[in-house]
């Protein structure tokens, strides 16, 4: 009896005087993003930010052939945001070889580049798996689509939209580890 009453009163001490840094930060809204809602929300606040807007993601496609998709679309209006002084700043994922990921991301981001994004592939050592959007550092789009024509038209997708600083602010920090680590 007295090893449960001593390990539920260390299980409640560390729980509430011990909180790892991610863990209760505060949010102001947020909001579930699904399916075909991701690409309004997400063109919206690339279209509305006025500092910054910075996207790591596993993996971004532009089709030639169907000029207007969704994908294409959100890489567009990254370019634009670039052009009217926003600092438009993205990673993506690369791995050794050719596959079909690295060579999109490739020319994405060489479009990305030559539209005067600041554009990294991360270490061919780890895979950049996350689907990420921070804006102005306070909106964070966060969740399970990529930026392909099937992730924005068929898949089901779940996203959140959230509006807090301190979050912004900790996946702001991941965001740089993950871009010093990464090659231009």
């Amino acid at each position: 009896m007295k090893k449960i009453i001593l390990s539920s009163l260390i299980f409640f001490l560390l729980s509430t005087f011990y909180l790892p840094p991610s863990i209760g930060l505060p949010v102001e809204d947020l909001r579930v993003v699904t399916n075909e809602q991701y690409f309004q929300v997400a063109r919206d606040s690339i279209r509305e930010a006025k500092q910054s807007v910075r996207v790591m993601m596993f993996e971004m496609a532009y089709y030639d052939r169907q000029g207007h998709t969704p994908t294409n679309v959100l890489i567009k209006e990254l370019i634009s945001a670039k052009k009217r002084g926003v600092n438009v700043e993205v990673i993506l994922d690369v791995r050794d070889g050719q596959d079909r990921t690295t060579k999109r991301n490739r020319r994405t981001g060489k479009m990305l580049s030559e539209g005067g994004v600041d554009v990294v592939y991360d270490s061919a050592l780890k895979t950049t798996h996350a689907k990420l959007m921070i804006i102005d550092g306070g909106l964070i789009l966060l969740g399970s689509t990529n930026w392909t024509y099937n992730a924005l038209s068929t898949n089901n997708e779940v996203s959140v939209l959230i509006r807090s600083k301190e979050v912004a602010k900790d996946l702001l920090e991941f965001f740089t580890k993950v871009k010093g680590t990464g090659v231009k």
